[in-house]
């Protein structure tokens, strides 16, 4: 089929990819010319494992262009993919959405079916498929499919080849038609992906039910955390003693900083912020955006109790990670951020060290941290290190280099990367989430 994507984000630009290489031809689009140029060359303008070599493999069926009149004109299919950023009141701001149904508006010559993959407010494809057909040129229909994506950055080719689910919401039978031929590859050999077909509200709702799910069970999990820490339990033992429940799992058990990202924090306070305008707010929704909130700040609090705020002024701080998770270079609402501000009102002395994402830190705060693509060099003479992503390079460091290494070899682990049995045998003090905490020098 003919398919043109709006957006190469993370959602729009890895759909179309996994669309192609099932073997659709598809138009990826974009405003933004450089992002263009780049794909073209076969290089992808997110750090995602695995999608260059896909954009690369299936490039006669890969197109890529700002033209969206063209594009648009001749898809059989559109798929909206662009970003639904929250607004200052939680809210989801659909602009982008928007912006695009009436680029369709405009461009398109024949009935098609647009699909909405971007994560939108329940009720939303209903008002997109009125505002498309109450526009479009007369004797042309618009049939709106709502399409919820449920990929994870740092694993977004897997998650979309070798999906849990693809979950479909029509409400007229031409977009369930075309939406079975679009995604019959993924039920077949060898991804044999579920394919779950639902009104249009029911499908918006699985994706924010979804979320907001796990972003409670990861809230959860932190608070017990921190109550583990006031009885002298550890999170390690309870959470392995939780997951053998086969109704509880295995999963997002792991205590921490918080969660980050484009999606958790977006789409609990969206969820949270529509549940209040219905007049049936969802309070567990409300708790856990509250937790997550303080949660990303834990570790400092730790620091400022140990150090004082007067002696924190001059310590040299050295950061290891900067992504809100591995695997991918996204900065959105990662906790390093929060902490790195909060060690500057603190007159630190910041150093930073990722493997990938130092470029985009470097554009928020500029000169005011050093840089550092290896670790020896960030916590090398340093005071402190704080640990906010749980890279491999991380967990797989030799420990023994920070005491060797570091002025103080001080340790703050917001992601629990070593085992305290491991960590005892170095000298080092090492302060993690709901364990206890290891004074050996």
């Amino acid at each position: 089929m003919k398919i043109a994507v709006a957006g190469t984000g993370y959602v729009g630009l890895v759909t179309g990819v996994a669309l192609a290489h099932v073997g659709h031809n598809v138009t990826c689009v974009d405003i933004d010319e450089e992002k263009i140029k780049k794909m073209r060359k076969g290089n992808s303008p997110i750090y995602e494992e695995g999608l260059e070599d896909l954009m690369r493999k299936n490039k006669e069926r890969l197109t890529y262009t700002t033209d969206y009149k063209k594009a648009y004109s001749d898809a059989e299919v559109i798929f909206v993919g662009v970003g639904t950023p929250e607004r200052s009141d939680g809210s989801a701001n659909l602009d982008y959405v928007y912006a695009v149904c009436d680029n369709i508006i405009e461009s398109i010559t024949k009935n098609v079916v647009v699909v909405i993959k971007s994560t939108v407010p329940i009720g939303t494809n209903d008002k997109v498929e009125e505002y498309l057909n109450s526009h479009v040129k007369k004797g042309i229909h618009i049939s709106v499919a709502s399409n919820p994506e449920f990929l994870a950055q740092g694993t977004a080719v897997r998650d979309t080849l070798y999906a849990s689910r693809i979950v479909v919401g029509c409400e007229d039978d031409l977009a369930r038609s075309v939406m079975e031929e679009v995604y019959r590859p993924f039920t077949q050999d060898p991804y044999n992906v579920p394919y779950l077909t639902m009104n249009r509200r029911s499908a918006e709702m699985v994706k924010y039910a979804s979320n907001d799910f796990l972003a409670l069970k990861i809230s959860y999990i932190n608070e017990i955390s921190n109550f583990c820490e006031e009885i002298g339990a550890d999170i390690t033992e309870v959470t392995r003693g939780m997951s053998y429940d086969k109704r509880i799992g295995d999963k997002f058990l792991n205590s921490g900083i918080g969660y980050g990202g484009s999606c958790f924090p977006k789409d609990t306070k969206a969820l949270h912020y529509l549940s209040v305008e219905k007049d049936v707010e969802l309070k567990t929704v409300k708790a856990c955006i509250d937790v997550n909130k303080h949660q990303k700040l834990h570790l400092f609090k730790k620091l400022k109790e140990d150090y004082g705020n007067k002696n924190l002024k001059g310590l040299n701080v050295a950061i290891l990670g900067a992504t809100f998770k591995p695997g991918t270079d996204d900065l959105r609402e990662a906790p390093s951020i929060d902490n790195v501000k909060a060690l500057l009102d603190y007159e630190v002395n910041v150093s930073i060290y990722d493997p990938v994402g130092l470029d985009r830190f470097e554009k928020i705060f500029g000169n005011s941290i050093n840089y550092y693509d290896n670790i020896d060099d960030c916590i090398k003479d340093k005071d402190v290190v704080m640990i906010m992503t749980e890279w491999d390079t991380i967990k797989n460091y030799d420990i023994g280099k920070f005491s060797k290494l570091m002025k103080n070899p001080v340790i703050y682990d917001g992601r629990n990367c070593y085992p305290l049995s491991i960590v005892s045998q170095y000298k080092v003090e090492y302060i993690s989430m709901g364990r206890k905490e290891v004074h050996n020098i």
